[in-house]
């Protein structure tokens, strides 16, 4: 027995997450409100990525529709995929969600409009697709079936790649050669953990090694807690971190945890480390506000009004700073770095379009990209480049974004198998006994 055809109406919030949304439903029909153009429309301008996505959308139906009428059904891709149509308001039903909810919103008459659809085809089931949990809900109420945009979401983010294994079952000749800070090839060895890079605590006669095997040489590096840029690593993960940030062949690294975790102080202070190797230091961060108010009302330039939301960025370069209260030297080459922009702070919105060639490249709160946009930035990679993304995926400001759904979790989830990646979870806060009481108890 085939299949129950569905149709999926997308809401505004799908298309701000994934503008190729609705090439993702395989045989199903996929209906967009004409609200949803509405507002796709009132968007479109600007150079943040719900801009991009817009743009991108608007195109792509423009690409579609070419000659045709896109009130009617119409092919996706040829006949191997199911028909698209923009549903338009002004028939009656029973149910009014305007009526109920009030004419306020749009989200009310995209709701309408599923309602339409459910009354003009009672043969296929009909479901509403949207980022937003209130207008799902909103939704449901009505006797309107509604769930989540699953396209990029993890499946089980409690078992998300960590970057660390133990084991206690290692040769001695390895772990001789290990404690004389040699590498160790791992001919011979079985290896069964997740990812194509590891981290390993070994355990030998109670005693605890720090390893890193590295797929592309076949061999285990042993992690040392060195300092770096006066920066002491105060656990093991810190460390696995450093070791990370520091291998020329690692062109890629995430590192997840807690606030206080010391995540953007590690890829600040191994970048400032390496500067030498590198034509610039850009620390950049997507701008959230944190309330309803968008960056644009507030007042100043673009800099006064986005330099709120870097201030802690600049609050870890001047913990560093302090580090060197006794080498006046050193003062005056980090503040001539900033000066002469060799280190850069700039909100995220700043580089589309940019090609980042001999860059360190750290992007702090990543938890708070879409997975679109994450493979936007690391396609913008050229040749010696290095990328660092840092994020807490219980921690997000974006509405529509979750710990399953955001960039940084699907960015851990898909490339943990490339050579090039390296990833660590980090799990102790660093930064106060009081900071971790609220990170442990509150």
């Amino acid at each position: 027995m085939a299949a129950l055809r569905k149709i999926f109406v997308l809401d505004t919030s799908v298309i701000l997450y994934d503008h190729n949304a609705l090439n993702n439903f395989q045989e199903h029909d996929v209906a967009i409100p004409i609200q949803v153009l509405e507002e796709l429309d009132n968007m479109k301008g600007g150079n943040e990525t719900r801009n991009f996505e817009a743009r991108s959308f608007i195109r792509l139906i423009d690409e579609l529709s070419r000659k045709k009428l896109i009130n009617q059904w119409i092919y996706l891709n040829g006949q191997t995929k199911g028909k698209f149509r923009v549903i338009l308001s002004g028939r009656e039903q029973k149910v009014d969600a305007v009526e109920i909810f009030g004419n306020e919103k749009y989200d009310h008459q995209i709701i309408n409009a599923a309602l339409i659809l459910m009354a003009e085809n009672p043969d296929k089931k009909v479901v509403l697709v949207s980022k937003d949990i209130c207008l799902r809900l909103k939704a449901k109420a009505l006797n309107l079936l509604a769930e989540d945009y699953e396209t990029g979401k993890i499946k089980n983010v409690e078992e998300l790649y960590t970057g660390k294994t133990q084991r206690s079952d290692f040769p001695d000749a390895m772990i001789e050669q290990l404690k004389q800070k040699t590498p160790a090839a791992a001919d011979n060895m079985v290896l069964d953990h997740i990812g194509a890079n590891q981290f390993y605590v070994l355990r030998h006669n109670r005693k605890t090694l720090h390893a890193f095997y590295h797929k592309s040489t076949h061999t285990f590096t042993p992690v040392a807690a060195a300092t770096v840029f006066r920066i002491k690593p105060r656990n093991r993960e810190q460390a696995f971190a450093l070791h990370a940030l520091l291998d020329p062949a690692i062109r890629l690294v995430s590192i997840q945890g807690n606030a206080g975790t010391g995540k953007t102080l590690l890829a600040l202070a191994s970048a400032l480390e390496q500067r030498k190797n590198y034509r610039q230091i850009y620390i950049t961060r997507p701008v959230v506000p944190l309330s309803n108010k968008e960056i644009g009302f507030l007042p100043g330039d673009a800099k006064s009004k986005t330099d709120p939301f870097l201030a802690p960025i600049w609050d870890n370069i001047r913990f560093i700073k302090e580090q060197f209260a006794d080498d006046e030297k050193m003062l005056g080459k980090i503040d001539e770095l900033i000066t002469t922009e060799k280190i850069a702070v700039a909100p995220l919105a700043f580089i589309r379009g940019r090609t980042l060639t001999k860059i360190f490249f750290i992007v702090d709160e990543a938890q708070n990209l879409t997975p679109h946009e994450i493979k936007t930035i690391i396609s913008r990679a050229g040749e010696h480049t290095k990328i660092v993304f840092t994020g807490d995926i219980y921690q997000i400001d974006t509405p529509y974004l979750d710990a399953e759904s955001n960039g940084l979790s699907y960015l851990i989830e898909n490339v943990k198998d490339h050579p090039l990646y390296a990833h660590i979870t980090l799990q102790k806060g660093e930064r106060s006994e009081l900071a971790n009481l609220a990170n442990d108890l509150l």
